[in-house]
């Protein structure tokens, strides 16, 4: 078996190892996350720090212990751990939590107003370490209030990374993680926890957390009556077939009226037809209802 080549200054030296490309398409088989020519130097770096705990000298030796080993569906589970980590923090994209108050959630409840049970659902995708989730559920117990007052409000929290997960459901967190948030939710919503910040039951309560693949169609199809899906800064390590199969399947989760929110450089120009795009006060979103005017300018 050939040996793991070695990278210097980001790059790969030579061709790729064929048995690495081949871990890239399991990778891309199990998950829908595909890496490009010029991300494999990064797969290769995380396939490394694994390779390095199980003692393991070149891709070939490892290849086997994805596939042919008898522990080989905790390995798989292990490395994604390593390729999955995300950045993220408390009130990350503030012009977009906004909207969703003034806007979209006014919206929601106007529309669910003459159901017997009032009931808000949010949907996470590729939620970290937990720091989205636990923002939303801020805002909505902010809005409980006011506009949600005697709402039920739950929210779905998913990710594919256990490590993340674990991370989330500690719910402590540092400094940069905590770093947007204002001195009222500080001292309302948490408790300090040797140096940091450890969310509060109160606002934990309302989020669950999963794991959860994307790619997975039995359990993406049994996740139905999302008034509101966050997916941000996930689908970019997607190719075009994996982003549309995840974004038919986050259609049929929502709700007639259900609003869909993507991270801000991200798009579904050419990908799929059956959102409409609207524009609201320092964001956009898409919106399942085809009565919505794509492109309208909203207030």
């Amino acid at each position: 078996m050939s040996a793991a080549p070695a990278h210097f200054f980001g790059k790969l030296e030579g061709p790729p190892d064929p048995n690495l490309v081949r871990i890239r398409e399991l990778i891309y088989q199990a998950t829908g996350i595909f890496h490009p020519e010029n991300k494999l130097v990064l797969l290769a770096d995380r396939c490394q720090r694994r390779m390095k705990e199980l003692n393991t000298k070149t891709f070939g030796e490892y290849l086997d212990c994805l596939t042919i080993k008898p522990n080989r569906q905790a390995e798989l589970v292990a490395l994604l751990n390593e390729i999955t980590i995300g950045e993220t923090c408390f009130f990350r994209n503030q012009s977009q939590l906004q909207a969703l108050c003034n806007v979209v959630i006014p919206r929601i409840v106007e529309a669910k107003a003459r159901l017997a049970v009032r009931r808000m659902r949010i949907w996470s995708a590729g939620c970290s370490t937990g720091e989205e989730p636990y923002t939303l559920a801020l805002l909505l117990l902010e809005q409980s209030r006011r506009s949600l007052k005697n709402w039920i409000v739950e929210i779905l929290a998913t990710d594919l990374n256990e490590r993340s997960l674990a991370h989330a459901k500690n719910a402590v967190y540092d400094s940069r993680s905590t770093r947007n948030l204002s001195a009222g939710y500080r001292e309302q919503y948490f408790t300090a926890s040797g140096g940091q910040l450890q969310v509060q039951q109160v606002v934990r309560k309302s989020v669950e957390f999963k794991r959860l693949n994307l790619s997975d169609d039995t359990h993406m199809s049994s996740i139905r009556g999302m008034d509101i899906i966050f997916c941000c800064n996930v689908l970019i390590y997607f190719d075009h077939a994996s982003k549309r199969r995840v974004i038919q399947h986050f259609y049929n989760s929502l709700l007639p009226h259900g609003y869909l929110f993507l991270g801000q450089t991200e798009s579904l120009y050419g990908v799929a037809d059956n959102f409409q795009l609207v524009h609201l006060p320092g964001a956009t979103a898409y919106v399942k209802d085809e009565r919505s005017q794509s492109g309208k300018q909203e207030s």
